[in-house]
């Protein structure tokens, strides 16, 4: 130990840890996303992540947003001026259908931002990923498993939290490694 120093006192308690609380998946993804939304010109990832919410299904299955090319200003007076160009991604087959539902985008796009923010939609071709295929459905329960899970369930009244839970149990019981054995 050196001159003058103090002994270090080792049973202080360590302070409680805190616990944090659940946080939404998609509330971290567009944290993580926004400085790479950024650098393409989206104000955050909102375009990215609600794409499918913004254009009808099959627009999202074939079209992607790459980035916003916001006009340049020639002065302050031009700040009233037009909106973005959103320069989306399709792949040929459906680039036609693209530019005929361009209009309806764009409205759908500023309703959604509040404001006119974008004027007009840049079609680019190439390749669109495939979208992933949908899971099968969990093979049915034996005779004796569906009795088991109402057994567990008979004295919950019919709520969607008991439907809830009969969902989850016929998923975890259909998952089982052990079944059928």
């Amino acid at each position: 130990m050196a001159r003058g120093s103090k002994p270090r006192d080792d049973t202080r308690a360590a302070p409680p840890r805190r616990r944090r609380r659940a946080v939404p998946l998609a509330d971290l993804i567009g944290d993580a996303l926004t400085p790479a939304a950024r650098k393409r010109g989206f104000a955050s990832a909102a375009i990215l992540t609600h794409w499918d919410s913004i254009v009808d299904e099959e627009t999202a299955r074939t079209a992607l947003p790459e980035r916003l090319i916001w006009p340049r200003r020639q002065s302050d007076e031009d700040a009233a001026g037009g909106g973005a160009t959103l320069v989306v991604a399709t792949n040929g087959a459906s680039a036609l259908v693209l530019q005929h539902t361009a209009p309806v985008i764009v409205d759908r796009l500023n309703t959604f931002f509040g404001w006119r923010a974008v004027e007009r939609i840049k079609i680019v071709q190439r390749p669109i990923p495939a979208p992933e295929a949908p899971k099968p459905p969990p093979p049915p329960l034996t005779a004796e498993e569906e009795a088991a899970l109402a057994e567990r369930l008979a004295a919950m009244e019919d709520t969607p939290l008991k439907a809830a839970l009969e969902r989850l149990g016929r998923a975890v019981m259909s998952a089982r490694p052990d079944r059928g054995r």
